[in-house]
């Protein structure tokens, strides 16, 4: 449950930037490995954007694959889970991306 406190934050982000105006989207990132469910946050974003300058948003959520670099080989390989090991059989590698949950970009109504 915890996709509602983070759909929350996401919202909230998103009406501190907006000061006032409206936000006509939101794109969000969220790895394959941070234990984040894409379709809760789908879920409860119009729930929670009610009564706000988000409220008509568009939510965009952008899934991003695990990747690591291999320490021995040095290859760049896919980790679809926590239990990968690199081609090689190394489990020595560091992680490129797939872990992160990022608010990537916001947009407002035009000034007029």
């Amino acid at each position: 449950m915890h996709e509602l406190s983070i759909t929350w934050s996401i919202v909230d982000v998103a009406a501190q930037v907006a000061k006032g105006r409206k936000v006509n989207s939101v794109t969000v990132e969220i790895g394959e490995l941070s234990g984040v469910m894409t379709e809760s946050i789908a879920f409860w974003f119009p729930e929670v954007a009610k009564g706000t300058p988000v409220e008509a948003a568009s939510l965009e959520i952008r899934e991003i694959a695990a990747l690591a670099r291999c320490d021995l080989c040095g290859a760049e390989f896919p980790t679809p889970s926590m239990l990968s090991t690199c081609p090689c059989g190394s489990f020595r590698f560091r992680r490129l991306c797939g872990e992160e949950l990022n608010v990537k970009s916001i947009e407002l109504e035009e000034i007029s």
